[in-house]
């Protein structure tokens, strides 16, 4: 009997040391979960001025709702005034992705670290573009003497076609400063303007991107009838969309894989057409390699390169 008493009176004593060990794994187990990150689901894709603002909202606004319906995220088209804007706003944090032009994505993969992730194959069945120096048949200009005294109409300081094509050209020829060999030099903002302001008389020389100059000479046979091409730069890649770095990873895999299996999808096809694409490619760093080249022939260095025109 008094065995018994000790041996109730330890698992008294022993019940009593463990309840503080109880009730910390008690609380443990019942502790509140970690707060977890909000999914995202608002998504700024924007879009460079290579057209006038109307146009570009009617070509890419039924991309943006598919992207929406198929992510589960609200995609927001922000078309910027400016080639140069698009990088100001990944700086500060405004933007999430943007369909570079082929310059634009060679300065915010070198200054930003953006990620191509693809690009449409054109109705044609390319996936490039390049740029031409052009003027009037009638204007007698055919090299760089006949060029002295005129006027150039660039079109942004941020474009392959409009700004980086015509310094090469200018090196090539022999214009060592474009600033005075030329009466007057300036720029349009899209390549639709520096092709009419050649065209109209405005200026006497300009430089654009091949695929804008044919789609305006399919509507009006002048610009062919009219105008005469100079130069034209090696092909780069189609305006193509590139994301922020810290981008969630598998809102970056939704992205692409979207994009590239739109031509397989019923909804898809029909977009895709009204894009002017058979459909969509992969697009990496190493497509953008023929922009670096033609940067570093004239020694512009893009990681320090000021895209603001002057």
């Amino acid at each position: 009997m008094f065995g018994k008493s000790i041996r109730n009176g330890i698992s008294i004593i022993t019940l009593f040391l463990l309840l503080p060990i109880i009730n910390s794994c008690s609380d443990q187990q019942e502790a509140p979960p970690e707060p977890q990150a909000h999914p995202q689901t608002k998504f700024y894709l924007g879009l460079i001025p290579e057209q006038d603002l109307f146009s570009q909202k009617e070509r890419y606004a039924p991309l943006a709702r598919y992207l929406s319906a198929k992510t589960g995220v609200d995609v927001e088209l922000k078309i910027l005034s400016r080639y140069g804007n698009i990088i100001d706003n990944f700086i500060s944090g405004k933007l999430d992705a943007a369909f570079f032009g082929s310059f634009t994505g060679a300065l915010a993969i070198k200054k930003l670290g953006v990620e191509p992730l693809a690009r449409p194959e054109y109705l044609d069945g390319t996936s490039t573009y390049y740029g031409m120096v052009f003027t009037r048949k009638d204007s007698g200009i055919k090299d760089a003497a006949a060029m002295k005294g005129k006027r150039f109409a660039f079109v942004d300081m941020a474009t392959t076609a409009g700004w980086l094509l015509p310094l090469h050209y200018f090196q090539d020829i022999g214009i060592d400063d474009y600033r005075t060999w030329f009466a007057e030099s300036y720029f349009t903002g899209t390549h639709e303007d520096a092709i009419y302001d050649v065209l109209d008389g405005k200026a006497d020389v300009a430089a654009a991107k091949n695929t804008v100059f044919y789609r305006l000479a399919g509507t009006d046979k002048r610009f062919l009838n009219d105008l005469q091409i100079l130069a034209t730069s090696p092909k780069v890649p189609a305006n193509a969309l590139a994301v922020r770095k810290d981008l969630d990873g598998s809102l970056k895999i939704k992205l692409q894989e979207t994009l590239l299996q739109m031509d397989q999808d019923d909804q898809g096809k029909p977009i895709l057409l009204k894009f002017g694409a058979k459909k969509f490619i992969e697009t990496t760093e190493k497509d953008y390699e023929p922009v670096f080249t033609y940067a570093d022939d004239i020694k512009l260095d893009l990681h320090r390169y000021d895209y603001r025109n002057q």
